[in-house]
């Protein structure tokens, strides 16, 4: 579904992404660690349209990069953000109807189309709360709501449990399963908890420096010598 090739993205003399290749299958979930500095969310930009970059980012067999962020999501590419992005002077509904009107030019029945994405992640009966008076976890299923209301092939995901408790970390790990499975959604996660992306990935990348430094079953992955220099230092490694 998608292909990174030979990806490169500089700020200055930075090389925040550098020379990275992977592939991502239709209908798995893809998971993404590493570091902070790694260049996982700018990763994402690019995948996007947030960001220029150099080499190739295919989707569905028509290179994206280069695209405006807008017409790569009318194109079924959506995505959500680590610190959730919501309009706060905005209704739950209102903010999921906007996601509706952005990736859905000819959707016909759109009021119904709102209220299912709303009852797909449990904010039916907090539809009419403006977002502002939100708790974190209800921003983060807001945002989601919305990036899933445009209609999705594939769902970028930038650290969802993050500032989470347990409780409703369980609950995210299921809902991406729930999204992939029952609504047939490609994802790309970025987690710095394994545990999640254990819990959820068929397959996991690790980039350090803006490389790819490790790919594979999420088993693999965590006993790659080079993974477990990156995050506990060469002596245990």
């Amino acid at each position: 579904m998608l292909e990174v090739k030979s990806v490169t993205k500089h700020f200055g003399h930075l090389a925040a992404v550098n020379n990275l290749s992977f592939e991502v299958e239709e209908g798995e979930i893809f998971g993404i660690a590493g570091p902070n500095g790694a260049g996982k969310t700018t990763l994402f930009n690019l995948i996007a349209g947030t960001y220029p970059c150099s080499g190739e980012i295919v989707f569905r067999g028509e290179r994206i990069n280069g695209l405006r962020p807008h017409r790569i999501c009318e194109k079924g590419v959506a995505r959500t953000f680590q610190v959730p992005l919501v309009f706060s002077s905005l209704t739950v509904y209102q903010n999921v109807e906007t996601g509706v009107h952005f990736g859905n030019q000819e959707l016909e029945d759109e009021e119904k189309s709102v209220s299912e994405t709303l009852e797909f992640v449990g904010l039916k009966a907090k539809a009419d709360i403006e977002a502002r008076h939100l708790r974190l976890f209800d921003k983060k299923m807001t945002m989601l709501a919305a990036a899933l209301a445009t209609k999705p092939k594939l769902l970028l995901v930038d650290e969802p449990a993050g500032g989470l408790n347990p409780a409703e970390i369980k609950q995210t790990i299921s809902l991406f399963r729930q999204i992939n499975e029952e609504l047939g959604i490609t994802v790309i996660v970025i987690e710095h908890l394994m545990k999640v992306l254990m819990g959820i990935s068929q397959k996991l990348m690790i980039l350090n420096e803006g490389e790819k430094i490790c790919t594979g079953s999420p088993e693999i992955v965590a006993k790659d010598s080079r993974v477990i220099e990156v995050y506990l230092g060469a002596h245990y490694a």
